[in-house]
């Protein structure tokens, strides 16, 4: 396999080294390796890869050096909000609301409208609990309470309960465990 000379040998096992990507730190290896006469076989035998994706990595460097091993960004659908925008949506938030907003809390459908209207930002509602993760926020959950919670009557329950009364002055004699085995314990050997 042909390697192009972009860097010495010595350049790259110290890039490698360098190198915090593990991907990229065995694309280096894979140069070296091929570098040294190895065959794309026997190189993707010893980093666990095929000779096709050790092929892909020569061909890469000999195409643009080690500045062509890492992976390129790849593409995807743009974020609705963007970055430039963060600051003041989470600044908005803090805030708390406005008497316009018509609430005494922020909920994430309130955000919500809040991004629409006042950021041009239309997203769906699991987005934009996604948004307020990023912005270190955390949506309001109110702490469960049933209907017939009633504080008085659990306070007089806890001072009327016999089973959560006082412990007696006087500790309630035990009995050791009559539990596990009954056998005799075993000697070494049974020479029978």
């Amino acid at each position: 396999m042909h390697v192009k000379m972009h860097d010495s040998v010595e350049q790259l096992e110290i890039a490698a080294k360098q190198q915090r990507d593990g991907r990229v730190r065995d694309r280096i290896r894979a140069v070296i390796l091929a570098r040294r006469g190895q065959t794309a076989r026997q190189i993707g035998e010893a980093l666990s890869v095929t000779g096709r994706a050790v092929q892909d990595w020569v061909r890469w460097y000999n195409e643009g050096g080690l500045e062509n091993l890492p992976d390129a960004a790849r593409p995807g659908q743009p974020r609705k909000c963007p970055k430039e925008k963060f600051e003041a949506v989470r600044a908005r938030i803090l805030a708390g609301p406005r008497r316009e907003d018509g609430v005494c809390t922020l909920r994430g459908r309130d955000v919500q409208r809040i991004l629409a209207e006042e950021f041009g930002v239309v997203q769906t509602l699991s987005a934009t609990y996604a948004l307020m993760h990023t912005l270190g926020l955390e949506p309001l959950r109110p702490r469960p309470r049933h209907v017939k919670n009633d504080p008085a009557a659990m306070e007089a329950w806890l001072e009327s309960a016999p089973l959560l009364s006082a412990p007696s002055a006087t500790p309630t004699p035990t009995k050791k465990s009559r539990s596990g085995s009954r056998t005799r314990p075993g000697s070494a050997s049974r020479g029978r």
